[in-house]
């Protein structure tokens, strides 16, 4: 009789056990064209292809794509709040390529992107910053400053980095769209195979911390 009242006692323990580890993360993309899938299919873009692979990792997260195409770090900075839910359990930002290409003076995406992380650390959301190099024909000094940003930031704020979110793409002319600037699908893939070892290790230490 006592095994039996256990057992029962003890199901809705184990069954909410069960819908927790089984909760997906919510994870919100934070960004610009890149990310939101300029030119592509809404399951082409990187945050649906992202959840994809994390699940065949056997990761489960609600991936939110907050891409906004031209949008620049200043620009994220101003809907950081009504993009990230209060619900949000961790941010992948990746913002900045815009400044760069319209070679804004370094001092503005860095002032938005420390905003960003400060306003993010207070409200306890663990963040992954996704880095971004300037093109070379604004100058080595221009250069210097801007690709500073990411590594020198992330350092100061205690969060991963994944030092060029276009690593592998950017100027392999078959992996881009016409433009130049923008990932085809496959483009898309080859930035999620890159950046998924790095993103996994990140999910599941906020997994482990949530836990």
């Amino acid at each position: 009789m006592v095994i039996g009242v256990l057992a029962v006692t003890m199901a809705p323990v184990r069954h909410a056990e069960a819908q927790a580890a089984a909760k997906p993360l919510k994870v919100v993309v934070l960004g610009d064209s890149l990310s939101a899938g300029y030119g592509l299919p809404a399951d082409a873009a990187f945050p649906a292809k992202l959840q994809k692979a994390l699940q065949a990792k056997g990761i489960a997260t609600d991936m939110i794509n907050a891409g906004v195409s031209g949008d620049t770090a200043s620009g994220g900075l101003e809907r950081l709040d009504w993009s990230v839910p209060p619900d949000t359990n961790a941010v992948i930002v990746e913002l900045g390529a815009n400044d760069a290409l319209r070679g804004t003076d370094p001092k503005v995406p860095r002032k938005a992107l420390d905003e960003i992380l400060k306003r993010l650390k207070a409200r306890n959301i663990p963040v992954l910053l996704a880095g971004m190099l300037a093109p070379p024909n604004y100058g080595p000094d221009y250069a210097r400053q801007f690709n500073a940003i990411y590594p020198e930031l992330a350092k100061q704020y205690g969060v991963p980095l994944y030092p060029f979110f276009l690593d592998g793409v950017a100027a392999v002319a078959n992996l881009n769209q016409p433009d130049g600037i923008h990932p085809t699908a496959a483009g898309v893939d080859v930035v999620v195979a890159n950046i998924l070892p790095t993103v996994e290790a990140f999910l599941r230490s906020v997994a482990g911390q949530n836990g």
